[in-house]
């Protein structure tokens, strides 16, 4: 019987978050995988994981990463943090799975990239929107010819916060120095699962407002600065010739939260969701041959590979890790790695300038 992957995580808090909410119940459900350590940033919360997580829980990243059982080793802090926690898992030889985004911008990212590859360390980036058995039931339906040749795909999406209000633990990403605003959260984890539709673009080109600048905090009076784009547009070319169109904006709208069409020249699909967070929310997939109404399309059961299928958002990442495990095992790259990590950022490094330049820009 093959041994489980020992997993330890930076930024495994038990109080609340990404940790909690969606890698422990991803590990939990997989006999592939067994949590074997955590840090914090206190000892009080360190202690805490101890009692709530039953591993071994300290309250800095050297002590996890130095251990022996420990094989694969979980980023998950914000993003400004991302470089020096995956450089130290880098230099142990330990194979990493970083969050999205990899590096506080391009540069960051590409040098991890080097890194890893240098190294020659097994690296991954939770860019799990692609593993989601929704898009993965929409790339079928497209690679089947469902719709026949794509002609056009246009979103239009909420981002859910950089709106009127924030929940007080999402206040940081309204900073433009978080590395976690609209464009590279929801938008840049949507762009990626769609790519992985539709291929990447040839060219793009966009535009940018920051049409709010603060938010209230829920449950206060304060009052948030918002410095960070909350109105993004882009337009651009699919290598295969389609087009595409894109809308995204802060806050959540009264009428479409998130509207996702592809239209061909023998049908078309729709893709509807709560929100514009692609790679946390259950997406509906519908849709129709040509001349005929739309009717929902059910997720076929070959979508859905991750072992015990948790709820909510911790199915797309124990998809995600499904492919880690397969990857670790037999050298396959099933999952995003850092070489795509550069790849993505390179398209919103496009779609910024783009939006700042006012003019065509390429990331290929």
């Amino acid at each position: 019987m093959t041994k489980p992957i020992g997993i330890g995580i930076i930024g495994g808090s038990p109080e609340r978050g990404w940790a909690l909410e969606a890698h422990m119940p991803a590990i939990d459900a997989s006999p592939d995988l067994e949590l074997r350590a955590v840090s914090t940033s206190r000892r009080e919360t360190a202690d805490k994981a101890a009692t709530v997580f039953g591993v071994p829980a300290y309250d800095n990243a050297t002590e996890l990463v130095a251990r022996d059982d420990v094989d694969l080793v979980v980023v998950n802090v914000k993003v400004p943090l991302h470089f020096d926690l995956v450089a130290m898992a880098i230099e142990a030889g330990k194979a990493v799975l970083c969050e999205w985004p990899l590096g506080n911008g391009l540069e960051e990212t590409v040098k991890l990239a080097e890194m890893a590859r240098l190294a020659g360390i097994r690296n991954f980036v939770g860019l799990q929107a692609r593993s989601g058995p929704e898009f993965n039931h929409v790339r079928t339906l497209i690679a089947d010819g469902y719709v026949g040749e794509v002609l056009s795909s246009s979103i239009i999406a909420s981002g859910g916060i950089w709106g009127p209000v924030v929940m007080p633990h999402d206040a940081y990403v309204l900073d433009v120095q978080s590395g976690a605003g609209m464009l590279h959260i929801p938008l840049g984890h949507t762009l990626d699962g769609i790519c992985a539709c539709l291929g990447e673009l040839d060219n793009l080109v966009a535009r940018t407002a920051q049409r709010r600048t603060q938010s209230r905090i829920i449950g206060t009076e304060r009052i948030a600065k918002l410095n960070t784009p909350d109105q993004i547009i882009m337009a651009g070319r699919f290598q295969s010739g389609a087009m595409l169109s894109v809308h995204y904006r802060g806050g959540m709208s009264t009428g479409t939260n998130f509207l996702w069409e592809i239209n061909g020249t023998e049908g078309d699909i729709t893709v509807t969701a709560p929100n514009g967070f692609g790679e946390l929310v259950p997406l509906s997939v519908s849709g129709a041959k040509a001349g005929m109404v739309q009717a929902l399309l059910p997720t076929p059961e070959q979508c859905y590979w991750a072992p015990g299928r948790p709820k909510g958002v911790a199915l797309n990442v124990a998809q995600a890790y499904a492919h880690i495990v397969a990857d670790m095992r037999d050298g396959g790259n099933r999952a995003p790695d850092f070489a795509h990590a550069v790849l993505r950022y390179k398209m919103l490094d496009a779609l910024q300038k783009a939006a700042q330049t006012g003019t065509q820009q390429s990331y290929l």
